[in-house]
């Protein structure tokens, strides 16, 4: 165990080089087709704006850096994924250097992360809710270095900004942590008055905003579509009385359900529950609001409006939670005893990965079995059979369309059905979408533009414009 300690940076440097290799080698052996979520932000990419029909434009842009990188090599969108996870791990993992002595309870307070599916099993898809992990990790850094210390900095107030605008660029539901920030800051300024208000604060604020106006500038010339979806996704609408008792209770459950993995590894890690705990302590406190707050208020938002909470949404809450049980528990934990603890922690890390590749194999009927490849050459093959013009456009749904803006070589742009694909230059390829009735019936729609050829398997309409 001295051994152990000793080396605390190397194994840290270990398990995270470990789990970016495993969890970016895994799903490139074992899928036929990126997820949807990732296709669907690729597609977003081919055409950049400053948001999108479904959310705002951050996952996008991190994925068209990596395309402009590497172009349709599924592992690169894999490792991009695994990249935002462990540098969310990183951050953790400094951040906890400045609240324990021992490094060896950094060192269990990331570890103890493995036990939650969150950060291993659904990785590899990377989305919105992967895309906020670091950002949600440096925001929480950063208002810990605000809160800390006694002088507050103008870098670090920018830098606060600056994360927290791009955490909010990835998902609205960033604001959840945001809201539980200022609330720690107003009381312990405002309440229990252990600190001062200074206007650099602000400084945080006026970053954030300036960095959001071009996407809201987008929202209002886009009649506010992303936060439509968002409240669509919730099943607001139809919400009748007993879905503000029934939703609520049901999010609670899923969320013990969820920890459950995380709370036996740390049975094996604490001798007996006891702990002091009192709000005079600073980094209690600290800990307190960022971990339960947003939960508490998500627990809230259904409660007072009814609506459902999709299990997946809460991806970055628990980013800090082993760092919330180790501190309470620290005294009840036996550092020359971690056998168990260590063992539940391999089990896991070892089982997650099987399980994935186990599920990935054997299922055949998962969007990751989709031959978005194959069908693009057969589509690219039939192009050139109608004419010589270059494919620049795609218009449809995210997904067919989205693989085929992924897979086909000369990278056409995705864009979603409207009056203005009459107007669209160059060669085109109308994909199935739920807007267009996919049969001949709508071939008059297009009487200025040349009809190529129509696929009912596919629902795949080619035209090519004059």
């Amino acid at each position: 165990m001295d051994v152990f300690k000793r080396n605390i940076k190397n194994i840290f440097f270990i398990f995270i080089l470990s789990h970016l290799i495993i969890w970016t080698l895994v799903p490139s052996l074992t899928n036929n087709n990126l997820p949807l979520d990732t296709i669907e932000a690729l597609a977003w990419g081919s055409n950049l704006d400053w948001g999108f029909n479904k959310h705002p434009p951050a996952s996008a842009f991190f994925l068209e850096f990596f395309y402009f990188i590497f172009g349709p090599q599924d592992w690169a969108y894999y490792l991009l994924s695994q990249i935002f996870v462990v540098i969310a791990f990183i951050v953790v993992f400094k951040f906890t250097g400045e609240l324990f002595k021992d490094k060896t309870l950094s060192l269990i307070s990331v570890l103890l992360l493995e036990g939650i599916y969150f950060y291993n099993f659904t990785t590899p898809e990377f989305n919105v809710n992967v895309c906020q992990l670091p950002f949600w990790a440096l925001c929480v850094r950063y208002s810990w270095k605000l809160f800390d210390k006694q002088q507050v900095t103008f870098k670090d107030c920018f830098f606060l900004g600056v994360f927290a605008a791009i955490g909010f660029l990835s998902k609205y539901l960033f604001i959840y942590l945001l809201i539980a920030i200022d609330l720690l800051f107003f009381y312990a300024i405002f309440i229990k008055k252990y600190k001062k208000f200074d206007f650099k604060y602000l400084i945080s604020l006026e970053v954030f905003i300036v960095l959001l106006v071009p996407h809201l500038i987008w929202l209002t010339n886009n009649d506010y579509i992303t936060i439509t979806y968002g409240l669509a996704r919730t099943g607001l609408e139809n919400s009748s009385f007993l879905d503000h008792i029934v939703y609520p209770l049901i999010f609670l459950g899923k969320q013990v359900g969820i920890l459950i993995p995380f709370f036996i590894m740390s049975f094996f890690l604490i001798k007996k529950f006891k702990f002091k705990i009192s709000l005079k302590d600073k980094k209690f406190l600290f800990l307190i609001f960022i971990n339960l707050t947003p939960i508490a208020l998500m627990f809230l938002t259904s409660m007072l409006t009814g609506s459902k909470i999709r299990t997946m949404w809460m991806t970055p809450f628990y980013l800090f939670f082993g760092v919330l049980i180790v501190y309470i528990f620290q005294s009840q934990i036996n550092l020359k005893k971690l056998n168990g603890f260590i063992s539940a922690f391999l089990i896991l890390f070892i089982l997650s990965p099987f399980a994935y590749a186990y599920i990935s194999i054997t299922k055949t009927d998962k969007r990751t079995d989709y031959l978005g490849s194959n069908i693009a050459i057969i589509v690219e093959s039939e192009w050139k059979k109608y004419t010589d013009t270059q494919l620049v456009s795609i218009v449809g749904d995210e997904w067919i369309g989205g693989n085929l803006v992924y897979h086909l070589k000369s990278r056409p742009k995705l864009y979603d059905y409207s009056k203005d694909t009459l107007s669209l230059k160059g060669g085109f390829i109308l994909v199935n979408h739920p807007k267009v009735k996919c049969d001949v019936s709508f071939e008059p729609i297009f009487k200025s533009i040349k009809f190529v050829a129509f696929n009912t398997k596919h629902c795949l309409v080619m035209y090519r414009n004059y």
